[in-house]
């Protein structure tokens, strides 16, 4: 009787779990459908008022297109999209209505572009993919195929490497950060890692600039990374790079783009000093090198920052030399925006993506290749890069790259030498 109790139990609770998964769906359905039909009717109140010579409207509602189904991260939704008849914009030289929610042949929302290369990531096989995305969406989702997967991850591993050889030669990057981010995927060498670098253009737009394999350390890794940039038309540097102090990314920065200011991350800085210090004290130092990087002014950051190492240098001179080796190149955000320190002060815009990405990933020891891991990680960062914000300032970013001279955050009536 007790097995049978716990049993009607449990079916009891798939049963409103069925129950709020169907809600759940079916309230997606609506909130979609009413999207499509509130686009349709915003585009045929915006035309109504042209009519053709005989005064009949341009641009009218035409019933509905044949229901299609469309898979989304809450399952598989019948949709009917509205159909409008506007043939005759053709006749004026307008363009003809595109639903911007849902275009032509989508089959699928852009939320299974990081299913999948999530789903690899974990080491799924290709061959389980049908079952594991129908345990995910339903069983709207047995359309997707092995043979899809194969097909689709063919096609996106073509499109990062047709990416990895695009044309620079248009692309004018005022910042970059960098890092070498370890990552729990499928690299030929237990010791690699991935060499990311983002940039943030003139117009204030953070971008995806590099994806690729390397050592963190290793000059060579980096430099053969920013030549193939360069190689490519990116030939003039970044006003600034941001990154942690372990890369032999600095080495090689230094080399290919010289005149590139230098910015080191105090996100690592300050768990790096603070690593070498006891637990006890470390409330209070991390108090004070907040005190540094966080200062109004460089004179006053300078200040903190000689009061840190007379507090700390007899007790602690590792923590203090740990501060004082990378002096040079922690204050140089003060030469920009103030706008933009927040941005320029950490290599954060990296870190936070690939905190997702890292959510995503497990070691796994299957028979997946360097290239396939790659191109996966790079579809779910260009995922991503879709919802990234543009800078706080970003109109400054001009006068940056008119070489404008900015103290302490403050344009200046300097000019660039």
């Amino acid at each position: 009787m007790k097995n049978n109790s716990i049993q009607e139990q449990e079916n009891a609770r798939d049963e409103v779990v069925s129950l709020i998964d169907a809600l759940v769906r079916e309230g997606a359905r609506k909130m979609l459908q009413a999207a499509l039909e509130e686009e349709v009717s915003e585009y045929v109140e915006r035309h109504k008022g042209r009519r053709d010579e005989e005064g009949r409207q341009l641009v009218v509602r035409n019933g509905h297109k044949e229901e299609r189904a469309i898979l989304t991260g809450a399952g598989p939704l019948r949709i009917r999209q509205p159909r409008v008849d506007d043939r005759k914009l053709t006749k004026i030289g307008m363009e003809r209505f595109t639903s911007k929610i849902l275009p032509p042949f989508m089959r699928r929302v852009p939320s299974l572009e990081n299913l999948i290369p999530s789903l690899y990531l974990h080491g799924v096989s290709t061959d389980d993919f049908p079952e594991a995305l129908a345990a995910i969406l339903g069983e709207g989702a047995k359309g997707l195929s092995a043979n899809t997967i194969v097909r689709l991850k063919r096609v996106w591993e073509e499109e990062y490497l047709s990416w990895t050889k695009r044309d620079l030669k248009e692309k004018r990057y005022i910042y970059f950060w960098a890092d070498g981010i370890y990552v729990n995927v499928r690299l030929e060498d237990e010791r690699s890692c991935l060499l990311v670098i983002m940039g943030a253009t003139s117009s204030g737009d953070k971008e995806l600039v590099a994806v690729s394999d390397g050592y963190r350390e290793s000059k060579q890794s980096w430099k053969e990374l920013l030549l193939d940039c360069k190689s490519r038309g990116l030939d003039l540097p970044p006003k600034l790079a941001v990154g942690d102090g372990a890369l032999g990314f600095w080495a090689a920065l230094s080399e290919v783009f010289p005149t590139t200011k230098r910015q080191r991350c105090w996100v690592h800085k300050t768990a790096n000093i603070l690593d070498k210090m006891p637990r006890s004290v470390q409330g209070k130092a991390k108090s004070m090198i907040h005190d540094i990087y966080l200062a109004p002014t460089k004179a006053d950051a300078e200040k903190a920052y000689h009061l840190f190492i007379e507090t700390f240098e007899a007790k602690y001179p590792k923590a203090v030399e740990c501060l004082t080796k990378d002096e040079g190149d922690l204050f140089s955000f003060y030469s920009f925006p103030a706008q933009h320190w927040k941005h320029i002060r950490t290599t954060n815009p990296i870190e936070s993506t690939f905190a997702t990405v890292r959510l995503r990933t497990k070691r796994t020891k299957g028979s997946g290749s360097r290239i396939a891991a790659l191109t996966m990680v790079w579809k779910l960062c260009m995922e991503a890069e879709k919802s990234w914000y543009k800078l706080s300032g970003h109109r400054l970013l001009q006068l940056i790259e008119a070489d404008k001279v900015f103290i302490n955050g403050e344009l200046s009536d300097e000019t660039a030498a």
